[in-house]
């Protein structure tokens, strides 16, 4: 199995989503890395979590197809629709 080393380690950024839960806390997720998402009681919780949940996410990625994912640059804005 491959693994990322440090010798080959590198910083990646990926835009995140922070969407307040009703019952408390936020949950948090990477658009770009599908099935990422995670939760914690603060922003800090939160965003400490994602973090770890990328780090998972991007080495099982590599180990099964030894390839990371490319940056990608991506947009947000904000529609109003008539309802």
């Amino acid at each position: 199995m491959k693994k990322i080393t440090k010798e080959k380690s590198k910083n990646l950024s990926f835009p995140v989503v922070y969407e307040a839960d009703p019952e408390g806390g936020y949950v948090v997720s990477i658009p770009t890395l599908p099935g990422c998402r995670s939760q914690g009681e603060t922003l800090e919780e939160a965003e400490s979590r994602i973090k770890e949940a990328a780090v998972l996410y991007l080495e099982s990625l590599f180990r099964e197809t030894g390839k990371l994912p490319k940056d990608v640059r991506t947009f947000q804005g904000r529609i109003e629709v008539a309802v």
